[in-house]
């Protein structure tokens, strides 16, 4: 081995571990600021139950704080308030040292995402995401279980705040996972799995401003014109290669809709965008694109191209039957332009002649 690439190997080693070294800075550091706000809303909580304190405290205790060490950030009395109701939320969090100690000695990240003894594997979620990230989670779930798989969200995919609470806004723990695909049959485990979790039904497209009658063409244009928001929606890992995208086959000129690279499903994935209802032909020529992806684009390296389609509305037993002798992987999903609001929302709001007239009186009065 000459004395270059044993040079390289090396500075890619001593780099690898500055990584390693800043990663579990930056994980200590989050868990034991975490720990502190839940130690001091567990010792509001014990005191106002123990001496009857109420809610005053608070504001006290901030400017107390504030005053005492001006140089401390985040104990504002909104935050104060916070630190109490994360408490209450998590009250069984005792065991934290144990995973503090653990972060702040183990050398390995692969070990240092493994499960403490002491400590639930959901729970451990909570110290791993930033405060902020838990504030909204408290604020808009009240279901654990559902806040735990955000969480799980948040650190696969990075997500930052603003990315949460669009997810959250959307309700995109009720669509991940739920599309029609024959994945369970065309790729091995546990890529199906994981393929079929990345992938959506419906697609929520409320950032566009399209309104019917519109055209396939245009709702192409619409999303690429918007890409950033439209890859937030597709979610982590999606790399856009282009729109109508050409491919020459046996001298013939074909155009995918739209074409990307998921960067940790290392392949293809290819989305046709279709007006109205789901046909049955629509899986047929999917199917052709992906093998032309796989014969001309794909590297030796890559998984097999997947194809998705995208539709307003979807027959679910059409659906099925379309894809049951379908060789290549595709899924079937529906989009919306708007979310739809339940019924019993609906009933709720002011019809446009309602709030017409209230402001007829409004100004009547004025």
């Amino acid at each position: 081995m000459s004395e270059f690439v044993q040079y390289g190997n090396l500075l890619n080693e001593i780099k690898n571990r500055i990584r390693q070294a800043q990663i579990k800075a930056v994980l200590s550091v989050n868990a034991e600021m975490i720990r502190m706000y839940w130690d001091i809303g567990h010792m509001i909580d014990e005191r106002q139950k123990a001496e009857g304190w109420g809610a005053g405290v608070i504001p006290r205790l901030a400017k107390d704080i504030q005053n005492d060490l001006s140089e401390v950030k985040g104990f504002s009395e909104r935050n104060i308030k916070r630190m109490l109701a994360f408490y209450r939320e998590y009250p069984s969090l005792e065991f934290m040292p144990q995973l503090v100690a653990q972060l702040m000695t183990d050398h390995s990240i692969e070990k240092m995402q493994q499960p403490v003894a002491q400590l639930d594997n959901s729970k451990q979620l909570v110290f791993q995401i930033p405060w902020g990230h838990n504030i909204i989670l408290i604020e808009k779930i009240k279901d654990q279980t559902i806040r735990f798989w955000y969480m799980e969200q948040i650190i696969q995919n990075g997500w930052s705040r603003d990315v949460l609470g669009l997810m959250i806004k959307n309700s995109v723990h009720t669509r991940q996972g739920n599309l029609i695909s024959n994945f369970e049959v065309t790729l091995p485990n546990p890529q199906s799995d994981l393929v079929q979790q990345t992938l959506k039904d419906p697609y929520i497209f409320d950032f566009l401003t399209l309104t019917e009658p519109f055209q396939e063409q245009e709702l192409e244009i619409e999303l690429v014109k918007h890409l950033e928001k439209f890859l937030v929606e597709l979610g982590a890992g999606f790399a856009f290669m282009g729109r109508q995208y050409h491919l020459t086959v046996s001298n013939k000129d074909f155009y995918l809709d739209l074409l990307f690279y998921h960067i940790k499903l290392r392949c293809f994935v290819i989305i046709g965008l279709k007006k109205g209802e789901f046909k049955p032909e629509y899986a047929g020529k999917m199917n052709f694109y992906c093998s032309a992806v796989d014969d001309r684009l794909k590297h030796e390296n890559d998984q097999s191209t997947i194809g998705l389609i995208l539709c307003q509305t979807k027959n679910k037993i059409f659906a099925e039957y379309a894809l049951r002798d379908i060789h290549k992987p595709i899924g079937i999903s529906e989009y919306e332009l708007t979310r739809v609001l339940p019924d019993n929302l609906k009933s709720n709001l002011p019809s446009v002649e309602e709030i017409e007239a209230e402001l007829s009186r409004e100004l009547g009065d004025e």
